[in-house]
């Protein structure tokens, strides 16, 4: 009997890597969702091509994963221009953002993502750079500094920001074309799933697409991630068609439930429910409680439990909502339900009962 040949590691395959980049849409055509921001897009590039010129400078705000970094690229490709990339954490000096604004070249687009984290000097120099095209750089110090005037060749500058009202109002005013990008609805990333998955060479049908776009929290970013995750989980397992079940059992792996919760979602919920009888709890206490810091309860968690109703920000602290019990299969007592503010009963088509009852 011959011997058995040694298991080796498969190399990597070099098309995983093109594949990946291929799920950025390339035009405006292909960019999905985000209708009014597109066809307003659309036209400013439009009227920049027909006048010959740089596009206008352009500020795209919303939060994380909606498509910014990718529409930044297709405004190089609609205007035939070179990408620059970088961002704000990494120009902290006014000299560093001289650098890169005295190697841009004519009609050149520059991407700066979350902007609103640039230095003040930087914000400063900013100003003039994209009025003026010029910058003043200043040699020596003290009496003895001068500043030296450097033309800039016309470019186009995409700020990104998860933050728009920590832009100061001379910088946000000196875009030409601000856009908010919204989350996206269910029916919007079935479409942006239809298009990864004939990318990716996947079998996935209606209802396979329509469990995933479920979980994805309203964001292609998320929505491509755990399609991938599914594809994986069905290669182990041998699938060839993806269908809804295959697609939740994939994701209940991940531990991402049918509303999108991940695991720090529902502990949160879980410790502010059991632990705190539904709030309300400081935000520190509920860091703690959790083991995570407050800043990641804040920024990661809450603003998705607060989109979904389940968790509520109150001056006395967070709050469980009834939805939250329910989500959890927890009946909620009294002493909570009387606990949430007579406002968040206002519209939600439920009566807050009475003390007596």
């Amino acid at each position: 009997m011959a011997a058995a040949e040694p298991l080796t590691a498969a190399a990597p395959d070099p098309d995983d890597k093109a594949i990946e980049a291929a799920l950025r849409p390339k035009n405006l055509d292909d960019f999905v969702g985000q209708k009014r921001v597109r066809e307003q897009l659309s036209l400013v590039l439009e009227a920049s091509r027909l006048r010959g010129r740089s596009a206008d400078h352009v500020l795209l705000s919303g939060p994380p994963g909606l498509g910014k970094t990718t529409l930044s690229m297709i405004i190089a490709a609609e205007m035939n221009a070179p990408l620059r990339i970088s961002s704000g954490p990494a120009i902290q000096h006014a000299g560093d953002l001289a650098a890169i604004l005295s190697s841009l070249t004519e009609g050149e687009v520059l991407f700066l993502d979350e902007i609103h984290r640039m230095s003040r000097p930087a914000e400063e120099m900013l100003y003039m750079a994209m009025e003026d095209f010029r910058v003043d750089i200043v040699v020596g110090k003290g009496a003895g500094a001068t500043a030296i005037p450097l033309d800039l060749p016309p470019f186009t500058l995409v700020g990104a920001t998860t933050r728009a009202g920590l832009l100061p109002g001379p910088l946000r005013d000196r875009f030409g074309f601000t856009g908010h990008l919204e989350f996206y609805s269910t029916a919007e990333l079935e479409l942006v799933l239809r298009r990864s998955a004939m990318l990716m060479d996947m079998k996935v049908n209606s209802a396979g697409f329509s469990e995933v776009a479920g979980r994805s929290r309203g964001t292609p970013r998320i929505a491509n991630r755990l399609l991938r995750r599914v594809r994986d989980w069905a290669l182990v397992h041998g699938v060839d068609q993806i269908d809804a079940r295959t697609a939740g059992a994939a994701l209940d792996m991940y531990e991402v439930d049918e509303r999108g919760l991940d695991r720090l979602d529902r502990a949160v919920l879980h410790a502010l429910v059991t632990k705190f009888n539904g709030g309300p709890v400081g935000l520190s206490t509920l860091a703690i409680a959790v083991g995570e810091e407050p800043e990641t309860v804040e920024t990661v968690a809450e603003p998705y439990l607060v989109r979904e109703g389940l968790l509520g920000r109150t001056p006395r602290g967070r709050i469980a909502t009834r939805a939250a019990w329910e989500h959890l299969g927890l009946d909620m007592p009294e002493s909570a339900a009387q606990a949430i503010p007579d406002a968040m009963y206002s519209g939600s088509g439920v009566r807050k009962p009475h003390p007596d009852e």
